[in-house]
C-alpha cells in the first residue's frame, strides 16, 4: 500500500529540484572573447579542438530512459526514480510513476515554461519563461537546459552549435583537461572543462556575477549509445544558498529516437498554483 506521506514528500522534493534548476539557469549575456589559434590542445590547433568537441557530442532528435535521483538537502537524502524523455528543441519530461505504473508527478520543460503536476494533491504550477524573466530581471533559455541534460556545450541565446560557433570560446589546457570559457556578461559566467584524449565535455560551470550563486554540472560513467559516449551520471551541484544542495541523478534504459507524446494535458480538475506560492515553498528548502 502507497504511504502517501512519503510519496507527498517525494513529489514535493523532486518539482522543487527541478524547479530550483530552472530558477537559477538564467543567461542574458554574449560572448566576444575568442579561441587563441595557436593555442595546442591534444595536437590539435585551439579552433580545432573546440570543433572537435562539438562534434562530439549527441545530435539525437530523442532521447529516453530512466533517471534515479538523489537530493541532498544537508540531512537525510530523498531519493526518487523517473522516467524520461527528451525531445530536441520541444521538450524536457521527466515522469514520477512509483506504484504499478501510476504516474504521481510530472515535471515538463518546453521553450514556452516550466510545468509541474502534483497528481496526488491534484495541483498544478505553469510558469512561462516570460514570468521567470520578469521575476529574475534576466533571460531564461530551455537550449541552456537541453544542453546541460545532453552533455553539450551551449552559447546563451543559440539553439545549437556548428562548428563556426568554436570561435566564441576562449581555451585553457590543463594538465589532461581543457576549459572553454564564454566571457563575463551581464550576469553571468559559463565555462566547460573538457577531457582532452576524448575531446568529451566533463563539466559545465554556472555562475551569477558578482555573487556566491553558482551551479556545477558533472558528468561521469561514459556508456556507448547509438554510437556516442553519454554519460550514464551527472551531478548538479548549487551554491550559495543557506543550505548546499546537489542533485545526484544515475541513468539507465537510455536510448536515442523511439515515438511518443511530446507534450502533457492538464486535467480540468486541477487547481493551478500561483507562481509565488512556489517561490515561497522554495525558500523553505
Amino acid at each position: 500500500m502507497m504511504n502517501r506521506k512519503k510519496d507527498t514528500w517525494k513529489v514535493r522534493s523532486f518539482t522543487y529540484a527541478l524547479a530550483v534548476i530552472v530558477l537559477l539557469i538564467v543567461a542574458s549575456c554574449s560572448s566576444t572573447r575568442k579561441v587563441t589559434k595557436d593555442t595546442m590542445v591534444g595536437g590539435l590547433a585551439g579552433t580545432d579542438y573546440v570543433e572537435k568537441v562539438i562534434h562530439n557530442a549527441p545530435a539525437w532528435d530523442r532521447l529516453s530512459g530512466r533517471v534515479a535521483f538523489t537530493l541532498d538537502l544537508g540531512g537525510k537524502p530523498t531519493k526518487v526514480t523517473a522516467s524520461l524523455r527528451i525531445k530536441r528543441g520541444e521538450v524536457i519530461q521527466f515522469s514520477v510513476a512509483p506504484l504499478l505504473g501510476i504516474e504521481v508527478a510530472r515535471a515538463e520543460l518546453t521553450p514556452q515554461g516550466l510545468l509541474l503536476i502534483d497528481r496526488l494533491h491534484k495541483r498544478y504550477v505553469n510558469v512561462s519563461f516570460d514570468e521567470l524573466q520578469g521575476l529574475s530581471g534576466t533571460e531564461l533559455d530551455f537550449y541552456i537546459l537541453q544542453s546541460l541534460f545532453l552533455n553539450e556545450l551551449f552559447i546563451p541565446g543559440q539553439k545549437t552549435l556548428a562548428a563556426s560557433d568554436a570561435a566564441s570560446f576562449s581555451i585553457e589546457p590543463e594538465a589532461d583537461k581543457a576549459w572553454l570559457k564564454l566571457t563575463k556578461g551581464r550576469t553571468m559566467h559559463f565555462g566547460f572543462r573538457t577531457a582532452v584524449a576524448q575531446g568529451r565535455l566533463e563539466q559545465s560551470r554556472l555562475s551569477l556575477a558578482g555573487t556566491s550563486y553558482g551551479l556545477t554540472w558533472d558528468y561521469s560513467d561514459f556508456r556507448e549509445i547509438d554510437r556516442r559516449d553519454f554519460p550514464t551520471r551527472m551531478v548538479a551541484a548549487f551554491s550559495g544558498s543557506k543550505t548546499p544542495m546537489v542533485l545526484d541523478m544515475l541513468f539507465s534504459r537510455l536510448s536515442a529516437g523511439g515515438d511518443w507524446e511530446v507534450r502533457t494535458e492538464i486535467p480540468e480538475r486541477y487547481t493551478q498554483i500561483d507562481t509565488q506560492e512556489l517561490l515561497k515553498s522554495l525558500l523553505k528548502l
